[in-house]
């Protein structure tokens, strides 16, 4: 585990931005919902619309979502050490949702 501490710092992580493009309420995902939630959903409220966060170092910024964290964070380590997804024109972005089913969350992810 040493070794790999050793090889991280000598890599210059790149700073990632994280925008919350959109939030869909299960109204926007479902015509009628597969499951009965417990009380009235509507969008997530951890997040605003076109909010914005930041990642340093690869670490999850504060006050975000820790599942939504681990869903996109193989996107965010790509980017961070430099890399780019093939399906994209664009370099060094990602279009990522969490995995909240009946609610999910919408994030572009941007190296700078």
């Amino acid at each position: 585990m040493g070794a790999y501490v050793d090889v991280i710092g000598l890599v210059e992580l790149r700073k990632v931005k994280i925008t919350v493009l959109k939030r869909l309420s299960p109204s926007g995902v479902f015509e009628q919902s597969p499951v009965t939630p417990v009380e009235p959903l509507g969008p997530c409220k951890l997040f605003k619309d076109n909010q914005e966060f930041i990642v340093e170092a690869g670490r999850m910024p504060e006050g975000f979502c820790t599942s939504a964290w681990h869903t996109i964070y193989c996107n965010i380590r790509t980017l961070a050490f430099g890399g780019s997804l093939p399906w994209y024109e664009e370099k060094g972005v990602a279009v990522n949702c969490c995995t909240d089913g009946l609610r999910p969350v919408i994030f572009k992810l941007e190296r700078i």
